[in-house]
């Protein structure tokens, strides 16, 4: 079931849902809640300079923790804006830290039309889950051709839509995606880490039939 406006509030006032900062009426629309952009950027870089000398970056399943090392970070300050340029694809990141306490409720994040009529393809970042704190993180590249567009921290540019489900999730059930723990819950920050893990190997071996047998449900 997918939760109303009056249905939004009263699992606020229940501490269900937080919000930081609070929401304002702009954000609450009938079956979902707006979010705000952020005031963090993070840029691809696409090379490194080393002892070696200038080195391609080089982003596969293998690596673990490079955060630090492929993107650049912006930090804009109030009253600051964010020029993405032509074919530009950045890293944006919601205003809000969304805290999803009840373990019978999970979120999907979508793009709102507004943003996409104005040429910025904000893709679809996929699920909240049950019990995740902080902040959220989204894909956005510039597909108005030769244009720039400019963005603001505080825009709303993405909507959540939260649902019940059928039944709740202890927390041991909702921290496991398949056979690991989850990455972002209660993390506060986004880390931008990959696993490594036994399903990585069998992949880069090609060797999915293998991974299938030993993983068998």
């Amino acid at each position: 079931m997918i939760l109303t406006r009056q249905d939004i509030l009263d699992r606020i006032k229940k501490n269900d849902l937080g919000f930081s900062p609070n929401l304002d009426q702009f954000q609450l629309q009938p079956h979902a809640v707006d979010l705000r952009l952020g005031y963090k950027f993070l840029i691809p870089k696409n090379w490194v300079l080393t002892d070696e000398g200038r080195k391609a970056l080089k982003v596969s399943i293998e690596q673990d923790g490079f955060h630090h090392e492929q993107f650049e970070e912006v930090i804009l300050k109030p009253g600051q804006y964010f020029d993405l340029l032509p074919n530009e694809f950045v890293i944006g990141t919601s205003l809000e830290n969304i805290e999803m306490n009840a373990p019978d409720l999970m979120a999907i994040l979508f793009p709102r039309t507004s943003t996409n009529r104005r040429g910025i393809n904000l893709s679809l970042s996929g699920i909240i889950d049950t019990g995740y704190h902080g902040n959220l993180i989204f894909p956005m590249k510039n597909e108005a051709g030769d244009q720039v567009l400019r963005l603001y921290p505080g825009e709303r540019v993405c909507q959540v839509v939260f649902e019940e489900l059928k039944q709740p999730l202890s927390q041991e059930e909702a921290n496991l995606h398949g056979m690991s723990q989850a990455k972002y819950s209660h993390s506060g920050e986004p880390k931008f880490k990959i696993d490594k893990s036994d399903e990585t190997e069998l992949l880069t071996k090609g060797d999915l039939d293998e991974l299938k047998k030993r993983f068998s449900i």
